[in-house]
């Protein structure tokens, strides 16, 4: 999770909010989505070209998307497992252990 103070947090909130109320009349596809965060990091780097906003920005998506799936993901998959069972080769988790892969 990023930890943006409160007082940043609003001022971003805004913009966040508006764009979404704009997305969601348009119907929210995942192209949208993708455009938008495309925009944003063509921009960024852009501002600053070089290798190192390159991996800056490389880095904060690969956190975006670890976050996203810890904090929402993992739950949901967590309460599809209840519904639904999970795999067999997934039920005998101890022989998925990285010792026991070396063996």
């Amino acid at each position: 999770m990023p930890y943006v103070d409160r007082q940043r947090r609003a001022k971003l909130d805004q913009l966040i909010e508006a764009l979404n109320y704009r997305l969601d009349d348009l119907g929210y596809e995942p192209g949208d989505f993708n455009y938008v965060f495309s925009r944003l990091c063509g921009l960024w780097f852009k501002a600053e070209p070089r290798y190192g906003t390159i991996a800056r920005i490389t880095g904060v998506l690969e956190n975006v998307k670890q976050e996203f799936y810890r904090q929402v993901a993992g739950g949901y998959e967590d309460e599809a497992i209840k519904k639904n069972g999970d795999l067999d080769e997934y039920k005998r988790k101890e022989k998925w252990s990285w010792r026991n892969l070396i063996r």
